[in-house]
């Protein structure tokens, strides 16, 4: 009696773990999917608009991810995301708070750390621990940043100049670190 119970007990709570996560899903909106937007995915993402907490790869044409999501992300016009780590390729990417990995389009923005390498024309880190390639280049803080572009703009350099780049040149030209 106590082994069945056991394996009754193992059944429903690994079928109730399993109920959280989906291995593709299709939506036309956040609120017109396949599964609501608090569903983990883990698999493939379709969507004109969608926004889950996944570990996939999602193809739409705006792709959103809620909480920490890992994948390739290829949106058409825009990729957003709380926290991201993988690749995410569309013409305006945008991390609310940390993203690990390549942000590849025409703008990349990480509101918090970036670590990594973006490539676009207008690149925006608070923090970076990478690489930036692209015309405009800007990031608030770096310990370990390398510019490559047009306009290099690093606010706050701690590690390779100590003071010199507030006090001298925190804009450079071609490339800046």
């Amino acid at each position: 009696m106590k082994k069945l119970f056991a394996c009754l007990v193992t059944i429903l709570v690994t079928t109730g773990v399993m109920a959280e996560t989906k291995p593709f899903n299709l939506s036309l909106t956040p609120d017109i999917a396949v599964y609501n937007r608090s569903t983990t995915i883990e698999g493939i993402t379709l969507s004109v608009w969608g926004e889950n907490p996944q570990t996939a790869l999602s193809l739409g044409f705006v792709n959103g991810s809620t909480g920490t999501s890992i994948g390739l992300s290829w949106g058409v016009f825009f990729n957003y995301a709380d926290n991201y780590k993988g690749v995410q390729w569309a013409l305006i990417n945008y991390a609310k708070q940390d993203s690990l990995g390549w942000n590849a389009g025409f703008i990349n923005y990480t509101e918090g750390f970036m670590m990594g390498l973006l490539t676009g024309v207008v690149n925006y880190a608070n923090r970076l621990k990478g690489v930036q390639f692209g015309l405009v280049n800007y990031v608030e803080e770096t310990d370990t940043g390398f510019q490559i572009g047009l306009v290099n703009i690093i606010k706050h350099n701690r590690s390779w100049f100590g003071n010199m780049p507030d006090e001298f040149a925190p804009v450079m030209i071609l490339v800046n670190w």
